[in-house]
Order: structure tokens, then sequence, then C-alpha cells
């Protein structure tokens, strides 16, 4: 009996081990190579740097403009997060709890949104913003990242709302308290687990986000990350700069990683109580 347990367990870890080797080595051999002067990389490019030297970091940072786009990202996923908060949690509530007519079709019509693909929208998108004299502009862009990740939000926070029993918002409403104070004051520390798994999500989709960046900003000092390493990674063909490429990269996913093991238990704990809808 123990050896057949023995055997499923292996059976079951011996693949999620290589596949976890299989994702993490191309991560590991970035970082190594964003310490490793360019001979380095072509000479020897499996091995560890014989100094660990932060110059290509600094160059990254300075020479490929890196340092301005971090700040970019940083700006339109805070702000974009906080918008599409902002607008998925009173919309999630009102869905939820207050049932109105209506409020079914147009959850079902947020959740067909999620089906739609964002493409059909950039070109209608481009026209508009030019119109407002908007192209460009890193507020618009976060305003636009808000908005596509409402129906996602949505969605998920409806499901939080669903396990959170009733009498303690009737209580609360017998006590006097009106339904924005419910919502902020009774319902949003409640389902703080949800809250912070939709918004860790939408942070991660808008840091990593490209193609809107790349149609909707055109100067280099509005570029975000994405951007800028699409740019570094074609000026690093002609200029050899190789172990500069390897850093921005690095700078690119470390707070991704930070944000995850920070996270992490929070992320797994709401996506497993969001599963299930009280």
């Amino acid at each position: 009996m123990k050896l057949g347990r023995i055997l499923m367990k292996t059976v079951i870890r011996v693949p999620l081990i290589i596949w976890a080797l299989a994702v993490l080595y191309p991560i590991i051999w970035m970082f190594l190579g964003a310490f490793k002067s360019n001979g380095e990389i072509f000479a020897s490019p499996w091995s560890l740097p014989k100094v660990f030297n932060f110059h290509n970091f600094v160059s990254a940072w300075t020479d490929f403009n890196i340092g301005t786009s971090f700040l970019n990202s940083i700006f339109v996923t805070v702000l974009g997060t906080i918008l599409s908060l902002c607008f998925a949690l009173p919309t999630s509530y009102a869905i939820e709890r207050l049932q109105f007519r209506g409020s079914k079709v147009l959850f079902n019509l947020y959740l067909s949104a999620m089906m739609i693909p964002m493409v059909l929208g950039w070109i209608p998108l481009f026209f508009l913003l030019l119109k407002f004299h908007m192209i460009d502009n890193l507020w618009a862009l976060s305003l636009i990242y808000a908005v596509t990740q409402i129906p996602f939000s949505v969605f998920i926070l409806t499901s939080f709302l669903g396990t959170i029993p009733k009498q303690l918002e009737e209580s609360a409403a017998i006590d006097g308290l009106s339904p924005y104070g419910i919502l902020f004051r009774i319902v949003t520390p409640l389902m703080m687990t949800g809250i912070i798994t939709v918004s860790i999500m939408n942070a991660v989709n808008f840091w990593n986000e490209y193609f809107m960046a790349m149609i909707f900003l055109q100067t280099d000092e509005h570029h975000t990350l994405g951007v800028a390493m699409d740019l570094m990674n074609q000026q690093a063909q002609y200029t050899n700069a190789w172990g500069a490429l390897f850093a921005g990269l690095s700078i690119a996913i470390i707070p991704i990683i930070i944000v995850y093991a920070i996270f992490q238990r929070q992320i797994t704990k709401g996506m497993t109580e969001g599963a299930v809808k009280g």
C-alpha cells in the first residue's frame, strides 16, 4: 500500500518538477546573462559569470531609457488597477445585491464582453483618442486598461459577494447605514481577499500589456516597459548590447516576482474561495 502511494506521488511529481525546471531555467539563464559581459555571453553562455557586474543594469536603465519606461509602467499599472476596482466594485454590488430590473441581463452583458477580442476595439479607440487629443497620454491608457478589465473584475467580485451572508447587510441597513456605507464599511472588508486577487491579476495584465501601449503611445518618454523592451531588442541586434537587454528583461520581471511572492497566499486563497458561489 505504501509502495503504491509512493509510486503515485512520483508519477504526479516528476512531470511537475520537469515542467518547473523547463520554466525556471530560461529565467535563471536570463538573470545570469544580465551580469555577464558580451564576451562572456558568446564565449560561455551556459556558465556562471566570472564577476557579478551591475554595469548592464546601469546601461539598460540610463542608455536605453528603461528607467523612464519602468516608471511609466508603474504609473499606468497602479492607476489602471485602482480605476478598474473603483468601477467594478460598486457595479458588482449593485448586480449581486440590489437585484434591480435588468440586473441579470447586465451581468450577462459583462460576461459577453469578456468573450469579445480586444483587438476589435483598437482602431475605433485610436480614432476616438485622436479626436479628443489623448493620443500618447498615459492617463488615457490607464483609463483604457481599467475599462477593458471591468467585465473580468465584475465576474470575479460577484462570485465573492455571493459568499457573504446577506444578514450582515440587513442588520447594517436596520441600523441606518446607507447602501454606500454597507458596501464600503461592511462588504468591502469581508471580501478583501477577492479584491486583492482581482487587483493583482489586473496589475499583472497591465504590466505585461504591449499592443495597446504600442498603438496609443508614440514618444519614447511615454513608452511602457513592454514597448521599450521591444525597441531595445531591435537595437541590441545592431549594437551587440545583449547583456543590457538581459538586464532590462530582469528589471521588467522582478516586480512581478516580488508581488507574487508577497501575495501568493492571498491569490491562492482568493482563487479557491471565489470558485464556490454561495
